[in-house]
């Protein structure tokens, strides 16, 4: 679409946030009870505006209470699952680089699960503090396994590989020798990511995070389009490399830890969605991550409205859903990332 000029790329951002409304919209009426789009239209006048309409309690405490505050989370973790793919992918100029690949995600769930069993800190600490700790631990351990073993990307995502499987491994040993098994199971299941207890305080801690990394990544949009050349390449173009490259992983520390610690982990959205947008977009990070961030965020809510409706009567995890659509998507990368451009 980069070829439409700006015209066509504003088309496209106008219809992917037109897209995004209706998901969320759809979200919210869809399931058990089935809510008009027009009472759903209602309730956030009333709420928001201090409109009078005469609304069934039990829908508006379904949007309030449960639908509306999970759709928000959804989409706010799309975006920035997805928004954190492109940055990595950008940094390392790997195709295949994202936070679960390079073991980010298991070391945030390997925190998180230490604070919810364990009472890792004592109480001090909380779900999301352990998740980012966790991370911070995984990808230092990334980091130095990679440059023991000489650096380059391909080393970095060996490393990933690696300290995932060490971090799942201390999670189910910590699940497995330390907790009941209420506990275990429902673990478990969070593990594969799930939306069932978000709530308000949870859209109020990921959405700003998404945003604002999103904010910070678009400043740094000129920089990754230089990465993508090379860190020789950027620094000749004045790029501060080490500066921006510990801001930018540090970023997606930070946003994969709240992703992870609110709804678990959720794979395949950081690899598959940045490549949906390069090829929608073009290679400019000005446009691919505004692209990213709105083609994850639907993607998300879709994924939820069909892990709520697909089976009746129950709730599949969101990561199973995900890894459904995202799994063959990864094997078409992975075989084009062995064959020469």
């Amino acid at each position: 679409m980069q070829r439409n000029g700006r015209g066509g790329f504003a088309a496209l951002f106008l219809l992917s946030l037109a897209a995004l409304m209706l998901a969320i919209s759809l979200a919210v009426s869809i399931g058990e009870i089935v809510i008009p789009l027009q009472t759903i239209a209602e309730a956030i006048a009333n709420r928001i505006f201090g409109a009078s309409f005469a609304i069934k309690p039990v829908h508006e405490g379904v949007i309030w209470d449960y639908r509306l505050s999970r759709a928000l989370v959804a989409a706010s973790s799309g975006a920035a699952l997805a928004v954190t793919g492109s940055i990595l992918q950008a940094l390392l100029r790997n195709p295949l680089a994202e936070p679960y690949v390079l073991g980010i995600s298991a070391g945030a769930s390997t925190g998180a699960v230490a604070v919810m069993i364990l009472n890792l800190g004592s109480g001090v600490l909380t779900l999301s503090a352990g998740a980012f700790l966790g991370a911070v631990a995984a990808f230092g351990l990334v980091s130095l396994l990679a440059a023991g073993a000489g650096g380059g990307t391909d080393r970095i995502i060996l490393a990933g590989v690696a300290g995932s499987q060490l971090f799942n491994a201390l999670t189910s040993y910590i699940v497995t020798t330390s907790a009941n098994a209420e506990q275990a199971r429902g673990v478990m299941f969070w593990l594969l990511g799930s939306l069932g207890g978000v709530r308000w305080p949870d859209v109020f801690l990921v959405a700003p995070v998404a945003g604002g990394g999103f904010v910070i990544c678009m400043f740094h949009a000129r920089a990754l389009d230089a990465f993508t050349f090379g860190t020789d390449s950027a620094a000749a173009l004045g790029i501060p490399v080490n500066r921006v490259r510990l801001i930018l992983v540090g970023l997606t520390a930070v946003m994969t830890a709240a992703v992870v610690s609110i709804v678990g982990s959720i794979g395949f959205v950081g690899l598959v969605i940045p490549h949906a947008a390069r090829f929608l977009v073009g290679p400019a990070h000005r446009r691919i991550l505004p692209a990213t961030a709105l083609i994850g965020a639907i993607f998300m809510v879709l994924a939820d409205i069909v892990s709520r409706t697909i089976i009746p009567q129950q709730v599949l995890p969101i990561g199973v859903v995900t890894a459904l659509f995202g799994a063959p998507a990864f094997a078409f990368i992975l075989y084009k990332a062995r064959r020469p451009v």
